[in-house]
């Protein structure tokens, strides 16, 4: 599927990772800990068993593993019901909803759990690099998902804790350091709004494109390699018509011209569905905009006409390339464009035209785990890039992530293309 980690290498990974989503909340308030604000959202305390809980369900009680982690204290058997996510095979799970009602375990003892946890990961790998190749690697296979896994749960938390204290009339801020989101976000955005290109467009001939990670190929496709989640692949081709696609991310002063010419009154712009959702929900603005303002991870900060819009729907981001007379790329335009567009990767991730649906010859991994991904392809669409809160490491450019066409707490922008046609 891709080169097989090693032991060496994902021990200090391993360590670094784990230690990293516990800093997540250092800045927090016990109380925090438990905010849910939505039912699509997750508390952090949540985040951080889940993390653990996966990797234990799926490794260190294996039965074929058991002897590689021994001695290793299990959890309460009991909390598998509350940190399992979505894995029907594995069993029963508490309502997504409901998340925020689990008060206990308390952090104190979750935190120990996840220091078994690392501690039974670290003896496993210790042994695993005394193993022949092939006995080591499903196990040191899983080990990567999990990490993997965990970078995508230390973004979530941080998107989920942002529409939680959006909705505290208090505004209370996350980090004011220097180094923090926000301030990570601002930077970022400066550096990609400088002089620019000789032309705010990048045009591509089309013809025979190939896209995704290669399984099991040889030869110079398979030079993308790396660690890639099943749904990244098999590389495939795809036919693209000429396009050209916009240099940089739509920016608030772009979006603050279609809200001024009516765009969230104007049913011709919309799709019929999206058109609904905005109406009842009286969208007015982007999820974070009050007035001048725009709530942050930092609270309430100016809102810069420069830097990329943020926090749109599908639906959103399809009606202002409406009325900006373009549309959304399609996943296939953006990553054959990817090396050349600014501000592609750890700044926004950014909605496409495309459905998410498998690519030609993808199959799952078998058993539970292979629910990681195969079972959301309907009814979402691809987003691509990376975001300010994507851990470093975690970005590529055959990343696929995903998410309801309504969904708009996440760190979502948009660029536009035109010409060709979306694939």
């Amino acid at each position: 599927m891709h080169r097989s980690p090693t032991a060496t290498g994902l021990l200090p990974r391993l360590r670094e990772i784990r230690l990293a989503s516990e800093a997540l909340i250092a800045p927090l308030e016990p109380e925090d800990l438990c905010l849910q604000g939505m039912a699509d959202a997750s508390p952090p305390k949540w985040h951080l068993g889940h993390t653990s809980w996966f990797f234990e369900e799926f490794l260190l009680k294996h039965p074929e593993l058991l002897a590689l982690v021994a001695p290793y204290e299990p959890s309460d058997s009991r909390w598998g019901y509350l940190f399992n996510s979505y894995y029907d095979a594995v069993g029963a799970r508490h309502p997504r909803p409901q998340r925020g009602l689990l008060t206990r375990p308390g952090i104190g003892e979750l935190l120990a759990w996840r220091q078994r946890v690392s501690a039974g990961l670290e003896r496993l790998l210790e042994r695993l690099d005394g193993l022949e190749p092939q006995q080591a690697a499903a196990p040191l296979a899983l080990v990567e998902l999990g990490l993997q896994h965990e970078q995508q749960h230390q973004e979530l938390l941080l998107m989920d804790l942002l529409d939680g204290f959006s909705r505290n009339p208090l505004e209370p801020s996350y980090s004011l350091a220097s180094d923090g989101p926000e301030n990570r976000f601002e930077a970022r955005a400066r550096a990609g709004t400088g002089p620019g290109q000789t032309s705010a467009w990048l045009d591509h001939p089309g013809g025979l494109v190939a896209i995704g990670q290669p399984q099991g190929e040889v030869g110079p496709e398979s030079a993308v390699g790396g660690f890639h989640f099943d749904n990244e692949g098999p590389r495939h081709r795809v036919w693209l018509e000429s396009f050209a696609i916009a240099r940089q991310l739509v920016s608030n002063g772009a979006f603050e011209g279609f809200i001024a010419d009516g765009g969230y009154r104007r049913p011709e712009l919309w799709m019929s569905e999206g058109w609904a959702v905005a109406n009842q929900r009286d969208w007015q603005a982007p999820r974070y905009w009050r007035g001048d303002w725009e709530f942050t991870l930092a609270g309430r900060r100016p809102r810069h006409p420069e830097a990329p819009v943020r926090h749109l729907s599908w639906f959103e981001a399809d009606a202002f390339a409406r009325w900006a007379g373009a549309r959304l790329p399609s996943e296939a335009e953006w990553e054959i464009t990817a090396q050349g567009l600014d501000q592609a990767q750890g700044l926004l991730w950014q909605w496409t035209a495309s459905p998410y649906r498998p690519y030609p010859g993808f199959a799952p991994a078998p058993g539970a785990v292979g629910e990681y991904n195969g079972k959301f392809m309907t009814s979402q669409f691809v987003l691509r890039g990376s975001s300010f809160l994507t851990p470093n490491g975690h970005e590529r450019l055959t990343y696929r992530n995903f998410f309801p066409p309504s969904s708009r707490w996440m760190a979502a922008g948009l660029r536009l293309a035109r010409g060709g046609e979306p694939q």
